[in-house]
């Protein structure tokens, strides 16, 4: 019998998805809850799922299953352990974001260092119409070139980001966990920035890497950017120190739980200099067709015998 595929959540990945090239059998579901993993993929050969959590107690239903296509780059929807002891390969999403996410992050980065957002609804309160001069600066402006940014998570995307930085007269520095030549070390990311913008996992080591003691030891003016993962900052403590004046903004597109549905310390309307995108930085439709691409082509390599992107 051909291979069955099941997409557990397709409304996630809107751009075409071009079939495997070899037989087999498709069922997708737009959406799915965790309760119905177990059910809904029974007889299945391969999982595709982006943010549905494949737990133990799942994988202990599912016989049949041999391979979790996840169709991102972040895998801790899945207990990679129990995979692994099931005998289940698990891959993901590589090097796909490399235009999307750096252009979200400079995005961001513009609009907090010009307080766009704060002119843009001046305006739109009629200040500028009441004001006496014809240029209403009300807010502070500070140029892009001639600054640092400090990149913490030096791989793709960090360099991606440094690449585009220092085509605007930016100096670049960068930390990263893992060793490399001409990289900084964290306190001096924290002095010296006067943008930081995240780029590492979500790990033990990395879960709130920037409490209130790190926001402490940055720049009064500085801005801080999180396109990765929303443990990385203690969100709370972000917040507190923007509505103190301790910041000079930040720009957050992850939060650690999403949808917020329990409400989030950083969703408060009295935070001054904060943008939060709901979880869009690698969305571009070019970065989404990659994306959808690569899933592809995962799925047909493990079926040709030489999986590829495996992370257990």
């Amino acid at each position: 019998m051909d291979p069955l595929i099941v997409f557990l959540d397709r409304e996630t990945l809107p751009v075409p998805l071009r079939p495997p090239g070899f037989l087999h059998r498709y069922v997708e579901h737009q959406q799915t809850d965790t309760a119905q993993v177990a059910d809904r993929l029974q007889g299945a050969a391969i999982c595709i799922t982006n943010k549905v959590r494949i737990t133990a107690e799942a994988l202990r239903q599912l016989p049949d299953l041999k391979l979790i296509a996840v169709a991102a780059t972040g895998t801790d929807v899945i207990d990679k352990p129990a995979a692994k002891a099931a005998g289940v390969t698990v891959v993901n999403i590589r090097n796909y974001a490399f235009n999307t996410v750096p252009e979200h992050v400079l995005a961001l980065m513009f609009a907090l260092r010009r307080n766009l957002l704060a002119y843009a609804n001046d305006v739109r309160r009629g200040a500028w119409t009441e004001s006496r001069q014809f240029c209403f600066l009300t807010h502070p402006i500070r140029d892009i070139a001639g600054s640092t940014l400090g990149i913490v998570g030096h791989g793709a995307i960090g360099r991606a980001v440094a690449q585009r930085a220092k085509a605007l007269g930016m100096r670049v520095i960068a930390y990263d966990a893992v060793p490399q030549d001409g990289l900084v070390d964290f306190d001096t990311i924290l002095r010296d920035s006067d943008v930081i913008t995240l780029h590492a996992p979500l790990t033990a080591d990395t879960s709130n890497m920037i409490g209130a003691a790190e926001l402490a030891r940055m720049k009064p003016s500085a801005i801080l950017i999180n396109t990765a993962r929303g443990g990385l900052v203690n969100e709370q403590a972000l917040a507190d120190a923007l509505r103190a004046g301790k910041l000079g903004g930040a720009g957050v597109d992850v939060l650690t739980e999403e949808p917020p549905r329990h409400g989030n310390g950083l969703l408060g309307a009295d935070i001054p200099n904060l943008i939060v995108t709901p979880h869009v930085a690698w969305a571009s439709r070019e970065a989404m067709q990659i994306l959808a691409d690569q899933l592809t082509d995962n799925i047909e390599a493990f079926m040709a015998g030489t999986p590829r992107n495996v992370v257990a």
